[in-house]
């Protein structure tokens, strides 16, 4: 479990097919002095478990089902990856609930600046459509933030600068694939309706 709030932005060395499959590695020189092999850490809000670690070099290994659902496919080397580790019992909960569990990858469909903040607005894929709510929680890469607006077929979420400043959402460019989880709450919500609601 984690919260939505970045601790790091890692740099990506590489990642490549192996015949252990395909893994990832990255640079966190904050973060990898705090963690150990067999931790989770959420890279881009999803959660992979640390298989090697080395100085401030962090691996991991990637399943297929991670690649078809979340943008760690695209990643390259130098791509800046959102850092998280798993929450601690007793720490301060500042986002929200976030699992680490990416429901789909989607387009950004417009980035833009208004006043001091910026506008961040997602295409919403019909599968997910239900589980946004205005004023609900999404977590973008991992960042927990709040949905703004709720548009027909997207979601729109305000960023502040130092939210910009200080996770890779800085580097999304319109087209690129964000990676979207939403709030588990509406997901058991969906889960006990359906329990209670008679078949046709």
């Amino acid at each position: 479990m984690f919260t939505g709030l970045i601790e790091e932005v890692g740099c990506v060395l590489w990642i490549r097919m192996s015949d252990r499959g395909t893994q990832l590695q990255l640079t966190a020189p904050k973060l990898a002095a705090a963690v150990a092999v067999g931790d989770s850490v959420a890279v881009n809000g999803c959660c992979l478990t640390v298989s090697a670690h080395r100085g401030d070099q962090l691996t991991f290994d990637l399943l297929e089902e991670t690649l078809d659902r979340t943008n760690l496919k695209g990643l390259r080397r130098d791509s800046p990856v959102n850092l998280e580790r798993a929450l601690i019992a007793g720490a301060p909960m500042g986002g929200h609930f976030v699992q680490g569990h990416i429901d789909c990858s989607a387009k950004a469909i417009s980035f833009e600046r208004t006043g001091e903040d910026y506008r961040l607005e997602v295409d919403l894929p019909k599968d997910f459509a239900h589980y946004a709510a205005y004023k609900g929680s999404v977590a973008i890469n991992g960042i927990s933030l709040t949905i703004a607006e709720l548009l027909a077929k997207s979601f729109a979420v305000w960023i502040i600068p130092h939210t910009k400043r200080h996770t890779n959402i800085d580097k999304v460019e319109v087209g690129a694939l964000v990676n979207v989880e939403f709030d588990i709450l509406a997901k058991y919500v969906e889960r006990m309706l359906a329990r209670h609601t008679p078949d046709d």
